[in-house]
This record gives structure tokens, sequence and C-alpha cells, in this order.
């Protein structure tokens, strides 16, 4: 009887075992797939992600989890393990996540250029101006609003290259820091009378809200690259690092690159970001 009583005992033990081990394994597979992708605000602002997760999703079944922050807030949960994979446009501080360890790949997807945009009185006189570097000299010598993103996103870190190229540490209360993504600090731009720094796309996508015009365009310091990377399975067994691989392997492919080259096109009549995988 005993032995018998120690036997069943055994049994229950085994199944519950076993059921746990079928929860945890559904558990396993329903998070994989799921991929968290911290990204920059202009491709949520843009549109472009509308355009490119459901493509991906339909693809390979796994849902994206989109946390729009900026490039430096995307990164940042990157070192700490609370993405699986970015889509981010600040290449110093991605070579600098890469040093670190913190991912895995990095590879190229597309770029557009930044802007300088501002109100059609251009009140620093800058219309005609080509170098961007410039134009940020005159803003600050006439003491002009301009509306950064302070926010150490790609688009801010960008910003600040070009104050340090020109020789000058903006501040004082003609220089503002918004602290938000891109929408809101055109938005801003535009209720203050000052000019911005912005990405091409986000600027194209909220033309008619923001009132704003272009008026530097085309210098090479403009450029604006992105970059797919791929978190670190290394530091972080726990990301969904095949879900994020293939969402890389989904971004770079002719079939993700031919949704970007084409995105904007109807709309706006032209492509809001140039495809960089040949």
């Amino acid at each position: 009887m005993k032995m018998f009583k120690k036997t069943k005992l055994w049994a229950i033990m085994l199944i519950v075992l076993m059921m746990m081990s079928v929860a945890a394994g559904c558990r396993a597979q329903k998070q994989e797939n799921e991929v968290t992708l911290a990204t920059t605000t202009s491709t949520q602002d843009s549109g472009l992600l509308e355009a490119l997760a459901p493509a991906f999703e339909k693809k390979y079944s796994v849902k994206v989890k989109v946390v729009a922050v900026g490039s430096g807030a995307a990164m940042e949960m990157a070192k700490k393990g609370d993405a699986d994979v970015l889509l981010v446009h600040s290449p110093k501080a991605e070579e600098e996540l890469m040093a670190g360890g913190f991912g895995d790949s990095r590879k190229s997807v597309m770029h557009n250029e930044f802007l300088i945009v501002g109100p059609a009185k251009d009140p620093a006189g800058i219309k005609g101006v080509t170098s961007a570097v410039d134009a940020l000299k005159k803003i600050a010598d006439t003491k002009s609003a301009f509306i950064s993103r302070g926010d150490n996103s790609g688009t801010h870190n960008k910003e600040k290259g070009l104050w340090a190229k020109a020789q000058i540490t903006p501040e004082g209360t003609w220089y503002v820091q918004s602290g938000q993504g891109m929408g809101e600090t055109l938005i801003m731009a535009n209720e203050m009378g000052g000019y911005t720094l912005t990405d091409l796309a986000t600027y194209l996508s909220m033309k008619n809200k923001s009132g704003l015009i272009v008026i530097v365009r085309g210098d090479k310091a403009l450029s604006n690259p992105y970059s797919v990377i791929t978190v670190s399975k290394t530091k972080f067994p726990q990301i969904h690092f095949d879900a994020a691989a293939k969402f890389s392997e989904f971004v770079t492919s002719s079939e993700g690159q031919a949704i970007i080259r084409e995105f904007g096109k109807a709309e706006h009549g032209e492509p809001l970001f140039i495809p960089d995988v040949k």
C-alpha cells in the first residue's frame, strides 16, 4: 500500500512537472511571436512603420511592439535589454553601442536628409544660405528663436554636431529645448515663429500642420542614415533574438527595401526615405 501511494505521488508530481513545462513552452512560444522594436520618432511620425510592420507581421507571424522614443532613448533600452531590435539614426552613438558589445549586428537600411525649416518671414535672413553651419551662425547672431529637440535623439545629436562645427554654444532665451518628438517640436517651432532642424520624412508628413517652410536643404552635412541593430543575445539571453533577426532581415531584404522606396511617393511626390541596400 505504501509503495502504491509513493508511486501515485511520483506520478502526480511528474504530471504537474510536465504541465508546467508545456505551459512554460507555450509562454516562450507566445513571447517569441512578438518583437520589441525601439526606434526614433521619425519612423513613427512619418508613417513608415505603418507600412513596414504589417508586411513583416504577415510574412513571419511575429507581432511588432513599437516603442518610439528617439534614437538616444532607444539605445538606452538596448543597454538594459529592454528591446530586441533597434531602427535608429545616430551613427556615432550606434558605433559606441556596438563597441560596448550591446549590439549583435548593425546594418544600413535607408537614409534621407535633415532640413532647417522656419517661418516664411525668415527673421534670421537665411534664405539662400546653402550651408547648415552658416545658417545656424546667422540664427545665433540675430538671436532668432530656435527650437531644439533637446532629447539626445538622433536629430538632437546631429544638431549638436552642427553647433560644434559653427563653434557656438547655443544658449539664451532664443534657444528653446522642447524635450519632445519631432512632430511636437515642429508644431512648437511654428507657434513660436522659430527655426528647427527636422528630418525630411516627418516634415513632409506634417507639412500642412507645421506651417513652416524649408530654408536650408541639400547640404551634405545634413545626411541622415538609418541602421537596424539586433540587441546582443550574449549580454541579454532573454531577448527575442530570432524574431529580432527576422526583422533585421526583412527591412534589408528586397521586399522591405521596395516598401521603403515607394513610401510617400504617391502623397508627397518623392520618397520619404531612400533604401541603402543595393
